[in-house]
């Protein structure tokens, strides 16, 4: 049975409009409109869109330009329809960089689309920052400026309902170009604050990756972003380079960026009081007035740029505030924490270093007690809440690890004073860590056995092989003197030599594994103790697995090889691809291992062989 839907002929226009303007067929759309009432006008979508508006949507740009060529005058005043969330025509021009002579055409027909506001109280020009198109930005922009000069209101072009601003716009879109233009443009938006009391360097310090080159550990990416040409007129037409040389120039914009907007940024000099608002407590005997004072205070954020990208990991603009403005190194927050406090909580090991470089700063920063008790040391125990804290993807033995050394780094820091204050609870900084990591010390506990074990089997493995592998000697042995056939070869002493150091590190690894396996687990044991033997199992382990290897590869070319170079070449290459899935499996814990072991080197070094720095003070004239 035939069913016939019945559909009016609203709908049957609307879906030919809709999908003509979706495969770009322009000269049906324009033929279309010619017969309609409303031509151009003719409401297209449940939204109240116009043809004009899914054309400027859809990136016609040349069939808009016809439309708007095929109105008369009595026409012009219906381009300010609004859809339903209040976008004009012009609005719409803002999604695109090629839409300037369609807007263009429009201000010439209805120029008091320009200050028309959407439901959000965006302008066209607002729109354009928080979509990020550079082009159409600046074109409309100055005619912003023309506006202006008429008698105009700027403020009505810069900002919307929620306070927020063009500039606070550009910066959430990270098209960084632009917000440096606006911050040139229109200086006094440096200083604005949106709804939640932000200004644009607060947004820019609370995002990180705008800063993050993305490249990582990968070699090939590190050498294509050091060396690709990252200007605006640059482009690569191979995708791996045209991705990288757009982060690259991300990054830059955000640097230049930053840099404009912390000479203009003055909020680190609101700053809390240097005195401790905590009375100080340094034994567990409770007297009469010894207890703590326990302050209350209101939960209030780190507002200023200085904290907020140190707590979000934006070492950029952090360095580049305490290039401009040293003195904000000692800004105090509500909760009587400085920036050593903050960047020790939330692990921020880069801004560590540099204000613990700052000779003169540090001292001043390392006895700070904060409103709860806490010194500098008790901060590494108390929790961030932080997805880069929780997404830690490190074993529990080396965050263990990290903890002790930054905790003993920081110890020798601070003051005596600072080191025995105790918090409200009455914790020193040394019961605190002991309770914070009690599970962790678990876990690495476990984590490590379980990785000696391991290794412990591979090693003994490979000993059997190597060991098995010097009774079995390539070609055989002389039945009547029982020597080697091969043994005059060259390659028969590659194969011993490989052969015997194989079982020998091989078997050095297994008693290094052993050594791990009977440890006490001590807490200080972690610190440098077994990650250095658990650095040393691994070395032997993967030199035993390379002289096996090479063993293997003398093998074949002595019992089977043409006795050309290119069939050696190959074998070896054949022989050498399991050590190179091996160590790359392993290469990220082996390069933390060594980091580790060079800080430990480090510190030796430093405590036999201190530094002398001499500063040569200039002598000051007071005859003069």
């Amino acid at each position: 049975m035939n069913v016939t839907v019945s559909r009016d002929d609203d709908d049957w226009t609307n879906t030919e409009l809709y999908n003509a303007l979706s495969m770009g067929q322009d000269l049906k759309v324009f033929e279309i409109c010619r017969d309609l009432t409303n031509g151009p006008f003719h409401i297209l979508t449940i939204h109240h869109d116009t043809v004009l508006h899914m054309a400027i949507f859809n990136k016609r740009n040349r069939l808009v330009v016809a439309l708007l060529g095929s109105l008369n005058e009595s026409q012009f005043e219906k381009l300010t329809w609004i859809n339903s969330s209040g976008n004009t025509i012009l609005h719409e021009t803002t999604t695109n960089n090629g839409t300037v002579e369609a807007a263009r055409e429009m201000l010439c027909r209805a120029p008091s689309l320009l200050m028309m506001t959407n439901k959000l109280g965006e302008t066209p020009l607002f729109q354009a920052a928080r979509h990020g198109k550079t082009k159409i930005f600046k074109f409309l922009s100055d005619e912003v400026e023309t506006t202006v000069r008429k008698g105009a209101n700027v403020e009505t072009f810069l900002l919307r309902n929620d306070k927020s601003t063009i500039l606070h716009m550009a910066i959430l879109s990270q098209n960084f170009d632009l917000a440096i233009f606006i911050a040139q443009r229109y200086p006094r938006l440096i200083a604005a604050k949106d709804g939640d009391g932000l200004t644009g360097l607060q947004l820019l310090a609370c995002n990180p990756s705008a800063f993050d080159n993305g490249v990582g550990d990968n070699f090939l990416k590190k050498l294509i972003y050091n060396y690709i040409d990252c200007s605006l007129e640059k482009h690569s037409r191979v995708p791996l380079f045209e991705e990288i040389r757009k982060i690259k120039r991300r990054c830059e914009s955000a640097k230049k960026l930053a840099k404009l907007l912390v000479e203009k940024d003055k909020s680190w000099k609101e700053t809390k009081s240097r005195l401790d608002k905590s009375r100080t407590k340094f034994h567990k005997y409770k007297g009469r007035d010894a207890a703590l004072e326990k302050i209350d205070f209101a939960w209030a954020p780190a507002v200023t740029p200085l904290l907020l990208a140190t707590k979000s990991g934006c070492t950029d603009i952090v360095k580049e505030i305490l290039n401009v403005y040293p003195q904000a190194v000692e800004h105090i927050d509500d909760y009587g924490r400085n920036l050593l406090h903050v960047a020790i909580k939330y692990r921020r090991m880069d801004i560590i270093d540099i204000v613990t470089n700052m000779a003169h700063s540090i001292r001043r920063l390392r006895g700070k007690i904060d409103y709860k008790g806490y010194s500098l040391l008790h901060m590494l125990s108390v929790p961030a809440k932080d997805n880069k804290v929780k997404d830690d993807i490190r074993n529990p033995a080396l965050i263990l690890r990290d903890d002790l050394i930054l905790f003993e780094r920081m110890r020798k820091v601070c003051t005596t004073l600072s080191r025995l204050q105790q918090n409200f609870n009455g914790e020193t900084a040394e019961q605190m860590l002991l309770d914070k990591t009690t599970q962790l010390r678990v876990d690495a506990k476990e984590w490590m056995k379980n990785t000696a074990e391991n290794c412990s089997i591979v090693a003994v493995l490979i000993a059997t092989v190597a060991f098995a592998a010097a009774y079995t000697v390539p070609g055989g042995p002389n039945q009547e003197t029982g020597y080697p056939l091969l043994k005059s070869k060259p390659f028969f002493i590659v194969f011993a030599l490989a052969d015997t150091l194989s079982l020998t590190f091989s078997l050095t690894s297994v008693i290094v594994f052993l050594s791990i396996l009977t440890s006490s687990f001590r807490l200080n044991d972690f610190r440098y103790t077994l990650h250095n033997k658990l650095l040393l199992g691994l070395t032997m382990l993967i030199l035993s697995v390379s002289m096996m290897m090479v063993a293997f590869a003398a093998t074949l070319i002595l019992t089977i090889s043409s006795g050309r170079n290119w069939t050696n070449v190959l074998l070896y290459i054949i022989s050498f691809f399991p050590v190179t899935v091996y160590g790359y499996s392993y290469i990220h814990l082996y390069k933390l291992l060594i980091n580790a072991f060079c800080e430990k080197v480090w510190t030796v070094k430093e405590a036999i062989f201190p530094a002398c720095v001499v500063v040569a003070l200039p002598e000051a004239d007071f005859t003069s």
